[in-house]
Order: C-alpha cells, then sequence, then structure tokens
C-alpha cells in the first residue's frame, strides 16, 4: 500500500504562482508512476501531469505553466504550477500507480492510490 498527502494549495491571483507537495509513505520502494490530477466543481477529473522516472508528461492546457519534479529522498512530488489562470481553481490530488512507465497516464482509473486533495483557487 502507498499513502499520498498533497499540501500547498491555497489562493493566489491570477499570473502567480504556487507549489504543490505529494509526500509519499508506505511502499515507496515500488517502481512507482505519479500524476497530478484536478476536478473542479461538476467538471470530471482531468490529469495536468504526470512522471514516471525521469520523464514528465504533460497536457497542453498547462504545458509550458505546470513542471512536476520529484525528489526521492524525500519520497515527495511536486507540482509548480506558473502563470496561473482562474480557469486552474479546482482541487489538486496527486496519484500513483505500480505499473511503470507513462502509457495511459492520461486515465485516472489506472491510478490505484490517491491523496485528498488540496484546494487551489486562483482569483482574476
Amino acid at each position: 500500500q502507498v499513502q499520498l498527502a498533497e499540501s500547498g494549495g491555497g489562493l493566489v491571483q491570477a499570473g502567480g504562482s504556487l507549489r504543490l507537495s505529494c509526500a509519499a509513505s508506505g511502499r515507496t520502494s515500488a517502481r512507482l508512476a505519479m500524476g497530478w490530477f484536478r476536478q473542479a466543481p461538476g467538471a470530471e477529473r482531468e490529469v495536468v501531469g504526470a512522471i514516471a522516472g525521469s520523464t514528465a508528461m504533460y497536457p497542453e492546457i498547462v504545458k509550458g505553466r505546470f513542471t512536476i519534479s520529484t525528489d526521492s529522498a524525500k519520497n515527495t512530488m511536486y507540482l509548480q504550477m506558473n502563470s496561473l489562470k482562474p480557469e486552474d481553481t479546482a482541487v489538486y490530488y496527486c496519484a500513483a500507480r505500480e505499473r511503470p512507465g507513462l502509457l495511459g497516464w492520461t486515465i485516472a482509473r489506472l491510478y490505484e492510490y490517491w491523496g485528498q486533495g488540496t484546494q487551489v483557487t486562483v482569483s482574476s
């Protein structure tokens, strides 16, 4: 089992930046692929990025603005969000899966482990 805990959400003005953290505990020695998703009210959960090893993938809606990084010594994944827009407002979740690699990285149901989420609000 893997436990995930997000932190770092909050309120930021449009154009600002925020960094989210996702601390992993439990069976972190497993080769995990990890991702960040978000869900706005009334909307489906959507991926904003994923990472496996040193390879990260991003959807077009955040490419160039969001960056995922990891610190293996701390078992922590980060999501650096720059140039934030009001439409980035959502609850952000980190997720992990035991399938290695990034095949199907956009598909939420392929991730076995989820954090509780952290709210990000971008004001205009």
